[in-house]
C-alpha cells in the first residue's frame, strides 16, 4: 500500500496535493503511482497539454476520485508545468489520504 501522505499538506484554505501530471495518456488514472523522490502523486489524463485542457481534466479527475464537487478543486501553481499544486476545499488532510488509499486499492 502506497503512502501518499508526504505529498499532501493542509493549509488555511483546504488541503494541497503535490501532483505530477502525464498529459495525453492512453487512459486517465488518479492516483497513478507515487514519486518518492519528488514526493508527488502521479496523475494521468487523456487530454493534451494544450489550451488548459489537461488542467481541466486533472481537476475533474481529482474531484471525481475524492468525491467532491469540481468547484472544490483548483490549481494553485504549476498551470503550465507537469508538476502542480492542487487545492481541495472541504476535506481535511486525513480525509484526502483515506480517499486516495481507497482509490488506489479499487
Amino acid at each position: 500500500m502506497t503512502d501518499f501522505s508526504p505529498a499532501i499538506a493542509e493549509d488555511s484554505h483546504g488541503t494541497v496535493l503535490a501532483i505530477e501530471v502525464t498529459a495525453g495518456a492512453k487512459t486517465a488514472s488518479f492516483p497513478a503511482g507515487y514519486n518518492e523522490w519528488r514526493k508527488m502523486i502521479g496523475c494521468r489524463v487523456t487530454a493534451p497539454a494544450l489550451e488548459g485542457r489537461a488542467n481541466k481534466a486533472v481537476m475533474a479527475l481529482v474531484a471525481q476520485r475524492l468525491d467532491v464537487p469540481a468547484s472544490s478543486v483548483s490549481i494553485l501553481s504549476g498551470a503550465t508545468s507537469s508538476q502542480k499544486r492542487v487545492l481541495v476545499t472541504g476535506l481535511c488532510r486525513n480525509e484526502v489520504v483515506a480517499r486516495l488509499l481507497e482509490a488506489g486499492t479499487s
